[in-house]
Order: C-alpha cells, then sequence, then structure tokens
C-alpha cells in the first residue's frame, strides 16, 4: 500500500516513491517465479490527474527459473514497468456520463482505498509478464538426450545410442543396403 496524502488531489502534482518490499506469495509461470519472501525494489512515480492517480513505475529484483533445455537451475535480474490509473472512489464523473456501457470495464478499473493505493495486483501482472516463458541456461544450450536424459553439453558430440531402427523398417535397410535387382 502507497499513502497518496502528500499528493493531495490537486491535478498536477507528482510525487516519486523508492522502495523495497517483499514479494507476500511468489509471483511465478511454469519455468520461472520471483520466489515468496524475496525483495523486490519499486520506483513509482505518482502523478494527481482529474480522475485520480497515475502510477508509472519500475520493478525490479531476482528470479528463479530453471533451463527449459537441460533443467539446471538459474537466477537473473528482472525488470518491469508498469503504469496504471487509481480512480477516485465514487468518481461523479463515470455516474453523469451513464455508465451501463462501460459497467465491464469497472471491474478492470483500480479504486484508491481511502488514500491508499494497494499495488500488489498492478505488480504481479508486470513481473508475472516479464518472467522468460522458455528460460535459458545460455543461448547455445544443447539440452538433453532425448534418448537417456544425459546432459548434452557434459557428454559431448560423439554421444550416441546405437542405430536403434525400428524393426519394421528392417526390410528397407535390406533393400538400401543390396539396391541389386530387384
Amino acid at each position: 500500500m502507497v499513502d497518496t496524502r502528500q499528493l493531495g488531489r490537486q491535478p498536477g502534482s507528482m510525487r516519486t516513491v523508492n522502495r523495497i518490499v517483499t514479494v507476500p506469495e511468489a509471483f511465478a509461470t511454469a519455468m520461472a517465479a520471483v520466489p515468496e519472501g524475496s525483495e523486490v525494489e519499486l520506483d513509482l512515480r505518482l502523478e494527481a490527474v482529474m480522475e485520480g492517480v497515475l502510477v508509472t513505475g519500475t520493478v525490479r529484483g531476482q528470479l528463479t527459473a530453471e533451463c527449459s533445455r537441460c533443467l539446471d537451475p538459474l537466477s537473473d535480474d528482472m525488470e518491469a514497468g508498469f503504469q496504471e490509473m487509481y480512480r477516485y472512489p465514487g468518481d461523479e464523473d463515470d455516474k453523469v456520463s451513464g455508465v451501463d456501457e462501460d459497467a465491464a470495464d469497472e471491474d478492470e478499473d483500480y479504486y484508491l482505498e481511502g488514500d491508499l493505493l494497494d499495488l500488489e495486483p498492478v505488480v504481479r501482472d508486470a513481473v508475472v509478464l516479464a518472467l522468460p516463458l522458455s528460460p535459458l541456461c545460455g543461448p547455445d544450450c544443447p539440452g538433453l538426450c532425448s534418448e537417456c536424459g544425459a546432459k548434452l553439453a557434459e557428454v559431448g558430440p560423439d554421444h550416441g545410442h546405437g542405430d536403434n531402427v525400428d524393426p519394421r523398417w528392417e526390410a528397407l535397410r535390406d533393400l538400401a543396403d543390396d539396391p541389386g535387382e530387384r
């Protein structure tokens, strides 16, 4: 929660906030996460506008993941930007303009809770969208052997499992070996 009392409701006023917060629950995708209990840094710019408070910010922290090719654990820096409008509660403009058509959009709007902003859902959405879907330990990671699961980077290029051909194709191999007059 961020207090906006010092900002006031005077359009045009601005305030910057730099804060380090603890992640209450993991922000995660299938293969990457900012773990629960880790710290992230928030750089925020709060601007009072006619409709509410415009929050522009950046969140920085450490992500943990596993390589999508070789499954090695990895850790990396993460940075995500966001911008969101927090409307004043009981905004009279919505009531005057006949908000029936915008009733569906009302669920997507964020509102101030008194003088406080709840940034958790906005920060969570920004972080999760910034997490890599297929993290890699390196761009040239060869991955795992599809036969035995060995790390191809460790076993080398000579790694192989012989000629595992389906026995149903063996007759075609005989034709290829002796193309004679058949």
